[in-house]
């Protein structure tokens, strides 16, 4: 019988096979800077990298006629001593604004420069340190700053407006727009109350298996960021919404490979992260049209309310899987004048896709009410529950 092969291991097979094909068109020498750090970087991540160099290397191309003469794949680790700190700044200033291979104009926001200009340095440190070149030129030029944004997210009466939307919606759309949506209903409805009730990545979502999920003690296995395993706990509202779904799913014969995964597409494979982007997209415009909503701000929503009614930034980390307790503070320790506004006279500790449908939510003595606490397994968690309990 043939093992199972987990959604992630899959997108790495997939990755690790994208990543030799565009090797074969770089310069050759860079094969050994990813075989070193194949041990301390994703799949993803080193596929991105590699777009973003033969990016690069094709600039350098464009702009340097001898360059243009050698083909891309026998360039010589040498050219890179002959990048100077100037040309950097003229790449960078390139990558801002260009036209593209469709002939249209691609732009790079603060993020995009960043992330591929911290490609480069990554790239030049690695063969700096082997000493293989003489000058790192990325040394010499300030990375972009990355303005701080609001956090995007749902409103308690928009939470309750998108699920109630979810659940019937169906009578304004025509014979064919309905069948679909009573076929994806109930999938739809299960999705979005895990990703509000949880705030797992999308990610995590589409990677879930059947085998993944629960009931008996009401949680989920992720797979988070790094490859580190997490069961999440979810309340009664998103047991309910994936049970309801799980009869549905019962009735689907799904391709062969894909029969482990928890949701399935129209097409009975796996559900892809595109395919969540665009339904969560589909629903919540018709509750907001001035918010953007993607998964991930689903996912703040979450994270948001935690904060508020906790205010325990180690709690909201901990419940998001964030490694660094710093990026869970560098997005929400901004919300902490608002909270002192509104500071309430107990706390509670709450799931926004149950809490905000309930403006009457039954209470415990202490203000606390079991059911909707969001819990993570592990020991700092559970010692921070049994304070809000005791």
């Amino acid at each position: 019988m043939k093992s199972k092969i987990t959604y992630h291991e899959q997108t790495d097979m997939e990755n690790t096979l994208k990543l030799r094909e565009v090797l074969k068109t770089l310069p050759s020498f860079t094969s050994e800077f990813f075989r070193g750090i194949s041990t301390t970087t994703s799949t993803s991540t080193r596929i991105k990298y590699a777009y973003d160099l033969r990016f690069f290397f094709q600039y350098l191309q464009k702009e340097n006629p001898e360059l243009a003469k050698i083909p891309m794949d026998q360039m010589s680790v040498d050219v890179l001593d002959q990048v100077t700190a100037l040309d950097l700044e003229e790449y960078t200033e390139y990558l801002k604004a260009y036209i593209g291979s469709q002939e249209s104009y691609t732009t790079n926001g603060e993020k995009g420069l960043k992330r591929k200009l911290s490609a480069l340095r990554t790239f030049y440190s690695y063969y700096f340190k082997k000493e293989l070149i003489e000058t790192n030129p990325t040394l010499l030029i300030d990375m972009p700053k990355l303005h701080e944004k609001e956090i995007i997210r749902l409103e308690p009466n928009e939470v309750a407006e998108l699920l109630d939307f979810i659940e019937s919606c169906g009578d304004g759309l025509s014979n064919h727009q309905r069948a679909y949506y009573e076929k994806t209903k109930e999938r739809d409805f299960a999705i979005i109350t895990l990703l509000l009730g949880t705030g797992i990545r999308v990610s995590e979502c589409v990677g879930l298996d059947i085998e993944d999920v629960d009931f008996k003690n009401n949680g989920i296995k992720v797979l988070r960021k790094g490859g580190n395993e997490m069961f999440v706990y979810f309340g009664d509202e998103v047991a309910e919404a994936l049970k309801k779904y799980i009869e549905v799913r019962a009735g689907i014969t799904p391709v062969a490979g894909h029969e482990h995964a928890l949701f399935y597409s129209a097409q009975r494979k796996r559900i892809n992260v595109k395919t969540v982007e665009n339904l969560v997209k589909k629903y919540a415009s018709q509750v907001t049209t001035t918010k953007k909503i993607t998964p991930h701000k689903l996912r703040s929503t979450y994270g948001t309310t935690l904060y508020q009614e906790t205010g325990d930034i180690y709690l909201v980390a901990d419940v998001l899987g964030h490694k660094d307790v710093n990026t869970t503070k560098k997005h929400y320790a901004a919300m902490d004048d608002a909270r002192r506004v509104r500071l309430p006279q107990r706390y509670g500790c709450g799931s926004p896709c149950r809490s905000m449908r309930n403006k009457n939510i039954s209470e415990t003595k202490r203000g606390i009410n079991r059911d909707y606490i969001p819990f993570v397994d592990s020991s700092f968690l559970w010692r921070r529950l049994l304070s809000c309990f005791f």
